[in-house]
C-alpha cells in the first residue's frame, strides 16, 4: 500500500549557493498525491510537483520551476531518501529557493526521516514498469539506459583523471541496507578550481569542506578523506536515484550510466515516457 507519514518532520540547514538559512517542513499528504514541494516563502505560485517534466536546470543539482519561472533547487538527495524509505506521498514545505544542503549527501536527511513513523494509506502502490531498453546518450561518453527488472538496481561508472578518484564502479540492487550504509554518507565532490570559479561569480556561499569532497589534484582538502570506499560514484547512485524518482513511480529497472549526471538522468525519462511502448503502470 501506499505510504505517507505520521507527522510533520522539521530539518534546518543552508542554502548550498545563497548562503541563507534553509528549512524544511516534510508533511504528511493525501494517497496519489506524490511528492511535491511548496516554497513557503511565496505567496502564490509557490507549488513545484517532483515530476521530471518540471526539472527546468540541472546544472550542479536538480531543480523544479513553474510556468511563472519560480524554482526549488538540489531536491535530489532528499527525493533519494524518501524512495529509499518507501514513502510514497509527502508534501515539502521549504522558505527558500534551495533545499538545504547539510553534509553535502543524504546522511542527514536518512538519520532524521528512518526513524519517523510511518502512516499506511488506502490506496495500492504504483511501480513504473520498463518494458524495454531506453537509453540516451550525449554522444560525448555520457550515456544512460533503462531496462527491464523486477526490481532497482543500478550500474553506474565513473572515471575521472585525478588518481584519486580515477575508475569507479557501482553495481547493486537498491535496497534500504546498501541505501542506507554506502550511498546515503557518500558527499557531492568537486575540484578546487571549481569552488574558486564558483564563488568568484557569486554562487556557493553556502559551500564549504563541511557540506562536499573537496578534491585539489591528488590531494583531500577534507580531514579524515572519504568516508566510504568509491565515494565519488558512489554519489553519483545517489543523485540518480532522486531524479528517478521524479518520474512519479517506484521504478522496476536496471539503470546503467556512465560518466552521466543530472542532465542525462531527466532526458532518459522524457525518451521513457515519450513512448507508452516503453513502459506500463503496474500495482503490486
Amino acid at each position: 500500500m501506499q505510504r505517507t507519514l505520521e507527522q510533520s518532520i522539521e530539518i534546518a540547514g543552508v542554502g548550498l549557493h545563497s548562503g541563507l538559512p534553509s528549512k524544511l517542513f516534510i508533511k504528511p499528504a493525501n494517497v496519489n498525491s506524490g511528492i511535491v514541494f511548496l516554497r513557503s516563502d511565496l505567496a502564490s505560485n509557490n507549488i513545484f510537483p517532483a515530476l521530471y517534466k518540471n526539472v527546468a536546470d540541472t546544472r550542479n543539482c536538480t531543480c523544479l520551476a513553474n510556468q511563472e519561472k519560480q524554482a526549488v533547487s538540489t531536491i535530489e538527495h532528499i527525493m533519494a531518501t524518501l524512495y529509499a524509505l518507501g514513502i510514497d506521498n509527502a508534501l515539502i514545505e521549504v522558505n527558500n529557493p534551495e533545499v538545504p544542503i547539510m553534509d553535502g549527501s543524504a546522511k542527514v536527511f536518512w538519520n532524521i526521516l528512518k526513524d519517523a513513523p510511518l502512516k499506511e494509506q488506502s490506496a495500492k502502490r504504483k511501480y513504473l514498469k520498463v518494458k524495454q531498453r531506453v537509453e540516451f546518450d550525449d554522444g560525448k561518453g555520457g550515456k544512460i539506459a533503462l531496462l527491464p527488472a523486477n526490481e532497482l538496481a543500478v550500474k553506474f561508472e565513473i572515471d575521472f583523471p585525478s588518481k584519486i578518484v580515477g575508475h569507479q564502479l557501482f553495481d547493486e540492487k537498491v535496497t534500504s541496507e546498501i541505501f542506507a550504509s554506502e550511498i546515503a554518507p557518500s558527499r557531492t565532490f568537486c575540484e578546487k578550481y571549481q569552488v574558486d570559479y564558483l564563488r568568484s561569480i557569486g554562487l556557493i556561499k553556502g559551500g564549504s569542506l563541511e557540506n562536499a569532497v573537496v578534491l585539489d589534484g591528488d590531494n583531500i582538502l577534507n580531514e579524515g578523506g572519504f568516508r566510504v570506499k568509491n565515494e565519488c560514484v558512489k554519489h553519483k547512485v545517489l543523485d540518480c536515484i532522486g531524479d528517478m524518482y521524479t518520474s512519479g513511480y517506484r521504478l522496476l529497472a536496471k539503470v546503467e550510466a556512465q560518466k552521466t549526471g543530472h542532465f542525462h538522468n531527466n532526458e532518459v525519462l522524457k525518451k521513457l515516457f515519450a513512448d507508452a511502448k516503453n513502459y506500463e503502470i503496474v500495482e503490486e
